[in-house]
Formats: structure tokens, C-alpha cells, sequence
């Protein structure tokens, strides 16, 4: 599928917002409409509805991490935000990211705040919140669909993947960030459990040996226990939480959250 004529239409509608150096999401709004850009779905394929999203997603990341002026990333995060906002479909599709980009997200954040933009963190808020981001290891950007599958397939670990996919779709990313996967599943009674139904399958097989007991092979192969593999589960999550925070910051402490939740406030008071 070719989505070029699509991306033209992006590269346009930022290059008319950064202009005239515009930084607000009102500014983007007028642009918006002035072109009416949502007829951009009007001409979405019939299938591959997946791949044609995220390659608009993308091409929208690439001017919010790139090294273009603070009105091209503005553009970038505000188109990405009325894509999102405006798509048809239901249930909506939501944007891949890597942590690689939600670090660079943050420090536009950081440089919107620092230059008096305060609808940027609430809005950014705002699309963690309502679960609009799906978070990966690759950039999209970077690489075809097709290389991106294939890593993502090596990459992936099948257990913790499975939690992940949970646990967003669940959960605000504040509660996977602080989640103790051990005390989730309450580790210590699966182990018992597991360690139960061990010795309980150990006598099985010694009656076997004395009385006429049937289907027994199917219990009889040494498995690791439930048990322990839950544990090495719990463990694993631990390391890719860890990894989580150094790649972004996020975490380790509410600071920036309650600062977030602070502009959040006063742009509504300010609406008002």
C-alpha cells in the first residue's frame, strides 16, 4: 500500500501551521479546518486499515522527534492528536510509539512548559490517559513494516508481551509503571500450589507402579513447576520496568506527573 499522497497532505498542513511559527493547538485547529483535513479519511483503503493508520501515526512522530523547529514538532503532536480524535473507526486504532519517541515526547514537553505552551503537557496527559498510545521497542520510522514485524517477533518475549497487552488495555500507564507483578498473581500461593500438586503427582506415580492406574504417562514427564515459572515472569517484568524508567524517566517519582496534573487544572480554570 502506498500512502505517499497521504503524507503529502501531512507535510502540507504542518508546513502551514509552522508558518507563521504558530504553537497552539487552536492554531492547528483553524489550520485543520481551513483544509478540511478529516475528508483525509474519505479516501482510507478497504483493507489494511491497520498499516495505513499507523503510517500516518508515524509520519506525525517524525516531525514531533525531529530536529525541525518547535512549531514543526508542535505541528506533529497536534496533527497526531486530530488524527487520532477524528479517525472513523471503532474501536478507534491507536498509535504505536516506541520508548525511544515517548522520551523525545517528554522533552517536548519539557520545552513547551518552558516556553509558556501549557496546553502541551495537558494534552499529552490527556492522550496517556485515555490510553491513546500503544508502546513498543522499534520505531516504525526507521524501518518498512515488514522489517518491523520481524523484529518485533524477535524481540518479543511471548509471557511478558501477553502482561503488557493486559495491562494497557486495563490500566492507566501510572499503575503499570508501579506494578509488582509478583504480588498480582500472589506469587507465594501459586508456588504452594504448584509445589502441592508436585508431590501429589509423585504419589500418582509410585501407585502406578503397584496398582492398575490408567493414563499415568501424561503426568509422569518431569515439567517445570507453574510455580517457577511465574516467578521467572515476575522477575522479567521487574528488569523491563527498570528499563522503562531509564529509557523515559517516567515512574520514579509523581514530580513530573503532579506538574502535568497542575497545568491539566488550570487550563481548565483557564477555559472557564
Amino acid at each position: 500500500m502506498n500512502t505517499d499522497n497521504f503524507k503529502k497532505d501531512i507535510d502540507e498542513l504542518i508546513d502551514q501551521f509552522a508558518q507563521d511559527e504558530s504553537k497552539t493547538l487552536a492554531d492547528m485547529k483553524r489550520v485543520w479546518i481551513s483544509k478540511k483535513f478529516s475528508y483525509i479519511y474519505e479516501a482510507s483503503p478497504s483493507k489494511n486499515l491497520a498499516f495505513f493508520m499507523q503510517s500516518l501515526y508515524a509520519h506525525c512522530i517524525g516531525y514531533m522527534v525531529s530536529n525541525g523547529s518547535l512549531s514543526y514538532k508542535l505541528g506533529g503532536l497536534y496533527c497526531l492528536y486530530c488524527l487520532y480524535e477524528t479517525q472513523p473507526f471503532k474501536p478507534p486504532f491507536k498509535v504505536y510509539i516506541s520508548l525511544g519517541e515517548l522520551k523525545n515526547l517528554r522533552i517536548l514537553v519539557i520545552d513547551a512548559k518552558a516556553n509558556d505552551i501549557g496546553v502541551v503537557p495537558a494534552l499529552v496527559k490527556r492522550m496517556l490517559e485515555s490510553n491513546t498510545f500503544l508502546f513498543g521497542a522499534v520505531d516504525l520510522a526507521e524501518c518498512s513494516a515488514t522489517e518491523t514485524v520481524n523484529q518485533l517477533e524477535q524481540l518479543q518475549k511471548a509471557r511478558i508481551q501477553a502482561a503488557y497487552e493486559k495491562l494497557f488495555d486495563s490500566m492507566p500507564i501510572e499503575n503499570y509503571v508501579r506494578m509488582d507483578l509478583g504480588l498480582e498473581v500472589d506469587l507465594n500461593l501459586l508456588k504452594k500450589m504448584s509445589a502441592e500438586y508436585a508431590e501429589a503427582k509423585n504419589v500418582a506415580i509410585k501407585a502406578s507402579s503397584i496398582l492398575d492406574v490408567q493414563n499415568i504417562k501424561h503426568i509422569s514427564e518431569d515439567k517445570e513447576l507453574i510455580g517457577d515459572v511465574v516467578e521467572k515472569i515476575a522477575g522479567d517484568w521487574h528488569v523491563q520496568k527498570q528499563t522503562f524508567y531509564k529509557q523515559t524517566g517516567l515512574g520514579e517519582t509523581d514530580e513530573y506527573e503532579q506538574e502535568l496534573e497542575q497545568l491539566l487544572l488550570q487550563q481548565y480554570s483557564d477555559d472557564d
